[in-house]
């Protein structure tokens, strides 16, 4: 009989991809991650709405204990503030817009953990993300492709999970709706049927990013100047990580048109606004890409390509010259932001991804 280790958030998703392995013959155990200490206390006020919440371990045993296997939980709290909420800080400071989840996903969820389930002796970890995970004999390669439920496809924040990884993994939800998913837990008589879906960044549930990275880091982000694209000063800002890339709402600063976030600069602690016309891109480079469904690109590949998780992904051109990736789109995209990831699709199918730079 494999094995199994399924991680356990305390949510419906986990607990009925839990549940279906067991149906399937898989010997199982729940884990739930712990990613907070008694000293991010400050810092992750108010878990209570987020996947990281101290009920959930809780929801998780009961889950476990009703179906009949073993939970534990693991420290992995060094790991998640060293790999996670360490990258956000520093990447904010510096001017950039990182996602905490997909730095979860790549160093704690799908590496940490794997790495604990083989010392373990288990074949495989799970997790209740929506997505599929195949193998393709032709190619010889493991596939991430987009689940059944589009509308809760997570393989923007997956596609850094490489070959290795994927041989190890499974996503028993990738061909069900959630629908389907809630009708299952509420089958089998989980208590968490109809819990709500986690929101917001588990460590800032308030959406105040400068003050849990103040808090965090000692640091503070210095006031600067608002300049136009033309380097003219407009007026000051309270600091480069209080604003987004697309931002035109609580700038403090009067123009008497319509004014948006277009770049910010941190060698020279700038903050650019410009017109609407002036977040249009239609080129961009990433860096630290992972590909998935091919082992290089040789040669310009036509994708689809999105650079926001809930974004629709687009026409454009996937090429690696010069030791750079560039993704150059049919048609201008808004808002294109360092520090997001951008992912290349071909379908159905995450050719990989990488970071903005």
């Amino acid at each position: 009989m494999k094995k199994v280790m399924v991680g356990m958030s305390g949510g419906v998703d986990s607990s009925a991809a839990a549940l279906l392995l067991k149906e399937q013959g898989y010997e199982v155990m729940g884990v739930t991650l712990k990613m907070f200490g008694d000293e991010d206390v400050a810092e992750a006020e108010n878990t209570e709405k987020t996947c990281c919440a101290l009920s959930d371990v809780f929801d998780a045993k009961s889950v476990a204990r009703r179906l009949g296997f073993e939970h534990l939980t693991f420290n992995f709290k060094d790991c998640f503030r060293e790999k996670v909420m360490k990258h956000f800080v520093e990447s904010y400071l510096c001017g950039r817009t990182p996602n905490p989840c997909i730095e979860c996903n790549r160093h704690v969820k799908f590496d940490k953990m794997l790495r604990r389930a083989m010392e373990l002796e288990f074949d495989y970890i799970a997790t209740g993300h929506y997505a599929v995970r195949e193998y393709d004999e032709a190619r010889g390669r493991y596939l991430l492709k987009r689940p059944v439920d589009r509308s809760k496809d997570q393989t923007y924040v997956l596609y850094s999970l490489t070959q290795e990884q994927l041989a190890h993994t499974l996503f028993p939800l990738g061909n069900l709706k959630k629908s389907q998913v809630r009708e299952i837990a509420e089958k089998a008589g989980l208590a968490n049927a109809d819990k709500p879906d986690s929101q917001d960044i588990c460590f800032v549930t308030d959406g105040r990013y400068a003050d849990f990275i103040e808090r965090f880091s000692g640091e503070s982000s210095p006031p600067g100047n608002f300049v136009d694209i033309n380097n003219n000063i407009l007026g000051r800002h309270k600091g480069l990580m209080n604003y987004t890339i697309g931002q035109r709402k609580g700038l403090g600063v009067a123009l008497g048109k319509p004014a948006y976030v277009v770049r910010k600069d941190k060698d020279s602690n700038t903050v650019v606004l410009g017109d609407e016309a002036d977040l249009y891109t239609k080129t961009l480079t990433a860096e630290d890409v992972n590909l998935i469904s091919v082992s290089e690109i040789t040669e310009p590949m036509r994708i689809t390509a999105k650079t926001r998780y809930t974004q629709n992904d687009r026409p454009a051109v996937l090429s690696y010259t010069g030791g750079r990736y560039t993704v150059e789109f049919d048609e201008p995209q808004r808002a294109v932001t360092s520090g997001q990831a951008v992912v290349f699709y071909d379908g159905d199918i995450v050719v990989g991804g990488g970071t903005i730079v």
